[in-house]
């Protein structure tokens, strides 16, 4: 008997032990480091860590070894002891180069989005225009002198300025409704790209904590908690560029962080009219971590800008030699925005199990736009200017709950969140006007309060190499608009719900090899003035979408993502600015191919590059009939970045956009270009650096936006549809001078 009483002891001494290790993993600032893969050697189980830094592993026991290991950080081994499974273990991790093979494919719903990190770390941003293009295959143009938001292509979409992209900066969206300018406005400008931290994004309409605009994709930004140091930045450049910036950190130890950030840019860029832009951005951010490994965190902006622009111009005039390439038939254009941000946020644990977090937030915004597309078409005497304003208070929160479960005895992550968003714009205005100053007559003015009350569910069900998750989100919008135009006072209103179910699965093969399934339902909203007016119809136009991919590294120096992806849209949307509605183009659909390389060929030399091949056509028109203008078929973007080769860092990109339609019947074509930039960095001393970047390497000639528009000039007696577009810069040198301290 005496052997049984043994071996049962045994067997309790390892319950005893829990068969459970909870912990943190930690930078060398405490601070929890996500997506930390903890791998157990002898029971060949793992898991990964969360936004916090925790983690939770199963069946492992004294003795055990787990190796931890995280992009940018030293590989960590660990041998379990008893007292470790007393308490949660925090282990922590030492900063190092990066390494490619350091990455690891997580098995959650949205592994894709590790390259995200890598292009990050091996280039960083370098200016506001760049931070939606660290989205692999995104692509952007400016079309106002850096005052407006870019104009958008991903995935076969010209989203506008964010028809069909969500878009948010530490859980406060930056996507405007019922925008002066167009619906799903997105102005980025407020972000001073060195307080940039990470890139979450994720391609199509799978993700519940993502509701309106999130058809083609979402890109959430989050900001740095501390500093390592303060900086002082000086840029001069050609056609007139200069930028300054200020990085303070304030307060910086094991408990608390707080800094500042400020930076002023002014612009005349390359045209005959100079653009006299300016724009002014102040950051602020305080940090404190929580007595039960949570977080609390604080931080305010303001930002404002004005322009001039010499907005989109006929190829006719060019090629009739009456104006220059960077010439202008309406010199007037031009305007001024501003927005000033609070956002609170908020990490509590509640056990070892689950934590909550939520964030609550308040912009001011302000929005004023001068523009003229159609130049003498419908007032031959004073000209088609048109102004565009509005201001706005935007408010609204988050919530979440995160908590481990288990589901038929597999271990599952599960989410619940809600939350709301309310937009107040007073006089919402679309106005004629005359050289900026005179106003002709109003088109529309009108005010808009519009909410959106959101809830959703998720989890993540592990089963083996398995990952199933199951998803579903619930929005309401309530609408309501009062036409200061309309001779007696009505408060117009409509109320509409959409429910969005999702459905993903991934198989993780290892570290190295996954294979995933998307497919899910999302969503754009229409602008409140066209939803009232049309008593409520097409309001909330479903996308209906499924990606089937994998992710791959076939070596230690490689990393591959292909992906096949259709997409259906019930209703697509045109806003035509100077008419002051929102044409429904019908039912449409896309079909492509994403295709991703990373491949690292020494310690500090990087090269990433992203393909999308796309089918975009309108199912409303008859074939031949049915392109959708500005769709892109092809595009192609990629680099080479240096870093760590010892003083010296930098690299070289390019970006390629193939010929697109630019109407329906292709008869119309918006030329294809690649622009290549370069930048390079050198350390002089422990604290000074110096830098230089020059845009289009190889000044090519190339047009930054196109439209199809039809327009006349002054000495023409008929209208004429033909490309309008804006320059691209051409060979355009900047140099810079760092201090650290």
């Amino acid at each position: 008997m005496k052997p049984i009483f043994l071996i049962l002891a045994l067997l309790l001494g390892h319950l005893t032990w829990g068969q459970v290790i909870t912990g943190k993993v930690l930078d060398a600032n405490k601070e929890g480091v996500e997506g930390a893969y903890i791998f157990n050697h002898l029971q060949e189980k793992h898991t990964h860590s969360n936004e916090l830094g925790s983690f939770k592993l199963q069946q492992t026991y004294p003795g055990d070894t787990l190796l931890i290991g995280a992009l940018g950080f030293q590989k960590l081994e660990y041998v379990l002891r008893s007292e470790d499974f007393g308490a949660p273990l925090n282990l922590i991790l030492e900063e190092d180069i990066y390494q490619l093979e350091e990455v690891i494919i997580r098995p959650n719903v949205n592994g894709i989005n590790v390259v995200a990190d890598i292009d990050l770390k091996t280039a960083p941003v370098k200016s506001s225009q760049d931070l939606l293009q660290k989205v692999p295959g995104l692509i952007i143009g400016q079309h106002a002198g850096g005052g407006k938001a870019e104009q958008l292509f991903l995935r076969g979409f010209d989203i506008d300025h964010g028809t069909d992209i969500a878009i948010g900066v530490d859980g406060m969206p930056v996507n405007m409704v019922s925008h002066a300018h167009g619906q799903g406005y997105a102005d980025l400008h407020f972000v001073i790209p060195e307080t940039l931290d990470n890139i979450d994004f994720g391609k199509g309409p799978y993700y519940s904590d993502h509701g309106n605009f999130g058809t083609a994709a979402y890109v959430d930004f989050g900001t740095k908690q501390r500093l390592k140091n303060s900086t002082v930045q000086l840029e001069y450049g050609d056609f007139g560029w200069n930028r300054t910036l200020g990085m303070f950190s304030l307060l910086n130890d094991d408990t608390q962080a707080a800094y500042v950030a400020t930076e002023l840019i002014r612009f005349d860029g390359p045209f005959e009219s100079p653009q006299n832009f300016s724009r002014l951005n102040i950051f602020g951010k305080y940090t404190a971590k929580l007595s039960d490994q949570g977080q609390f965190s604080l931080s305010a902006s303001h930002f404002t800008s004005e322009w001039d622009a010499s907005g989109q111009i006929p190829q006719r005039a060019v090629d009739n030699g009456s104006i220059s390439r960077f010439g202008a038939i309406d010199d007037t254009e031009g305007g001024t925005t501003e927005r000033t941000n609070l956002n609170v946020s908020l990490k509590k644990v509640l056990d070892e199990n689950s934590f909550v977090k939520a964030n609550a937030y308040y912009s001011n915004y302000k929005f004023q736009l001068y523009s003229n597309f159609t130049f003498f078409l419908e007032d031959p005497i004073n000209g088609d200017q048109i102004m565009q304003k509005e201001e706005r208070d935007l408010f609204g929160l988050n919530a979440e709950l995160n908590k481990n479960i288990n589901v038929l005895g597999s271990p599952a992550l599960l989410r619940v969140g809600t939350g709301f968003r309310t937009d107040n714009i007073q006089d919402n205005e679309l106005s004629r006007t005359l050289n900026r100053r005179t106003s002709l007559a109003n088109i529309q003015l009108g005010d808009v309060t519009e909410t959106n009350v959101f809830g959703y569910a998720n989890a993540e069900i592990t089963w083996n190499k398995w990952t199933v998750a199951p998803a579903l989100r619930i929005d309401n919008f309530s609408f309501n608009y009062v036409d200061a135009l309309a001779q007696e006072y009505r408060n117009q209103s409509v109320g509409k719900t959409i429910v969005s179910p999702k459905l993903n699965f991934t198989y993780t093969d290892s570290a190295d090899l996954q294979f995933f399934l998307k497919s899910g339902i999302g969503f754009h909203s229409n602008d409140t003035r066209v939803v009232v007016a049309q008593d409520g119809n097409t309001i909330l136009p479903a996308a209906y979408g499924t990606d089937l991919g994998t992710i791959w590294r076939p070596t230690s120096k490689m990393l591959l993502n292909i992906t096949a992806w259709y997409l259906y849209m019930e209703q697509e949307f045109v806003y035509v600015g100077d008419a002051g509605i929102v044409e429904p183009s019908g039912r449409t659909e896309r079909l492509g191919v994403d295709f991703g390389l990373r491949y690292q060929f020494t310690d500090w030399l990087y090269l990433n590059t992203d393909a999308t091949y796309t089918h975009a056509r309108s199912l409303e028109d008859p074939k031949g009939m049915d392109f959708i203008p500005l769709a892109p078929d092809f595009t192609l973007v990629g680099g080479l970045g240096i870093i760590n080769l010892g003083r010296l860092s930098g690299g070289l990109r390019f970006r390629y956009l193939d010929d697109r339609p630019a109407n329906e019947d292709n008869s119309i074509v918006a030329k294809g270009y690649t622009v290549t930039d370069l930048n390079v960095n050198y350390l002089l001393t422990k604290n000074l650096s110096m830098g230089m970047s020059i845009e289009n390497l190889f000044d090519t000639e190339w047009n930054e936006t196109q439209f199809a528009t039809e327009s006349r000039l002054e000495n023409e007696n008929d209208a004429v549809e033909e490309i309008h577009f804006t320059p691209g810069t051409p060979f355009f040198v900047k140099a810079s001078l760092s201090y650290n301290f």
